[in-house]
């Protein structure tokens, strides 16, 4: 049953919001009301991507939102893939089916760009409860483009390195809070030929952009190499670069778990917490699983820094967020109004509070908002990652990732429309070369003519 003096708040809250809104579009020549978007009865659809922490705020809107605010939310979930496909054409096209989507912090910058959302700080600006001084610095600057904010963080994450402590303790291997890389090659090997029952270590092998280039971006990086100079060189066949890859594919090939090619996420979560492998390095994520009551590993994983070689740090940054279609404040800022209050209430610390209570704190959609990690609740049911996580969140730098300038933000992509095509080909090339079908060397110059093909859409002549 919903709270009445929340109610009320809400109210106050969302009466501001909309007089400051309505200020602001009055201002900009606006016309409320015109164009396609049905807005009786106080609805919004929202294109979602079907991770569990979505699935988690389906199953509470109608109860926690929608009787709180009258505005009923249309859900549209999809598997990541089929969700960004759906969203780039609903957004190019400013279609108006949607009106908020689940974009990540390597669309928002993009889309922000090409005039495809909504600025949020004509909202944050009056939403003084939605505290956005409160979102860790990186994640809001991973959302903006030249201070202008176009997407609102659900939950965050970086990467860091996951192990068995038990396995180690019994190995007599000692694991520093911020290991080299070739510290994690020598544990896994030491793995390897103590237990006959697990492999050493856990690394995405299956192709995708989003999967296998994910993590070796990140190693890249910190082994001193990238994807592309300042002035657009592409540098994938540079020495750097092709160590690197080198490095990571005789790691998972000589101590990585079985069927590596095809690992992703998911094979790698199933493989630590089944007791497969000794060690993990991915997404800080990860970790609720791995302490979620229930776990056969619960209370037997460390967390590390995610590893480095000649950088201080080396995690990713990655946010699922929320972000709202431009057509929507330009036609009707009531509508608006209305996806605004979902957005501020589904990237709230009073929502991390509510899954909190409901499902456990560890179920949290956290790595975004600095009080989370001052809650006593969370840091009870999350003290084993907790700080960890904040650590590898807070020092995730996206402009500045490597030991070179780059010429577009991000860490385990850059930061351009063509990433997902160039990525995506290579990583085919690289999974083919821990499958043991093709060489490090080939593959690296096939990625390194693809990434040419970039830069010259690039290149200043």
């Amino acid at each position: 049953m919903p709270n009445r003096s929340h109610t009320r708040w809400r109210a106050r809250r969302r009466a501001a919001v909309v007089a400051g809104v309505a200020v602001a579009a009055l201002t900009a020549g606006c016309t409320a009301g015109a164009g396609g978007f049905d807005n009786s009865g106080h609805s919004i659809n929202v294109l979602m991507v079907n991770n569990p922490q979505m699935m988690d705020l389906q199953a509470l809107t109608a109860e926690h939102f929608t009787a709180e605010t009258g505005i009923t939310v249309n859900f549209t979930v999809l598997p990541e893939n089929d969700l960004r496909d759906k969203a780039s054409s609903e957004f190019a096209n400013q279609a108006g089916q949607y009106d908020i989507a689940t974009l990540s912090n390597f669309e928002i910058p993009i889309y922000g760009r090409n005039g495809w959302l909504t600025p949020l700080n004509q909202y944050t600006d009056v939403d003084t409860e939605f505290d956005q001084s409160d979102i860790f610095p990186a994640a809001a600057d991973a959302l903006s483009v030249d201070g202008t904010i176009y997407g609102e963080p659900f939950y965050g994450e970086s990467s860091f390195l996951m192990y068995r402590t038990d396995v180690f303790d019994e190995a007599g291997i000692e694991m520093p809070d911020r290991p080299t890389w070739d510290e994690v090659a020598e544990a896994a090997a030491t793995v390897d030929e103590t237990r006959s029952d697990m492999s050493g270590i856990c690394l995405r092998g299956q192709p995708g952009w989003g999967q296998v280039i994910a993590p070796l971006t990140t190693v890249v990086n910190t082994f001193g190499g990238t994807w592309f100079e300042e002035d657009w060189t592409a540098g994938v066949d540079s020495p750097e670069f092709s160590e690197a890859v080198q490095f990571y594919v005789d790691l998972v090939r000589e101590h990585g778990q079985a069927g590596a090619p095809s690992s992703g996420f998911t094979e790698c979560l199933n493989a630590m917490i089944g007791g497969q492998v000794s060690m993990w390095y991915d997404a800080t994520s990860a970790a609720g699983s791995l302490e979620a009551e229930g776990s056969p590993i619960a209370g037997n994983v460390g967390y590390a820094q995610a590893p480095v070689m000649e950088t201080d740090s080396a995690g990713w940054l990655f946010l699922w967020s929320w972000a709202m279609q431009a057509r929507i404040a330009d036609e009707d800022p009531e509508r608006a109004a209305d996806a605004w209050e979902f957005i501020s209430w589904a990237s709230s610390a009073e929502y991390e509070a509510l899954v909190g209570d409901v499902y456990g704190w560890e179920r949290a959609p956290a790595g975004k908002r600095q009080s989370t990690y001052d809650n006593p609740d969370y840091l009870d049911a999350a003290g084993a990652f907790a700080e960890a996580t904040r650590t590898a969140i807070l020092e995730a730098d996206p402009n500045d990732p490597g030991v070179q300038p780059r010429p577009a933000p991000g860490i385990q992509f850059v930061g351009i429309p063509e990433f997902t095509d160039l990525g995506t080909k290579f990583s085919q090339y690289v999974s083919s070369a821990i499958a043991g079908r093709t060489s490090v060397p080939d593959a690296v110059s096939q990625g390194q003519t693809l990434a040419e093909r970039v830069a010259n859409t690039y290149r200043e002549d």
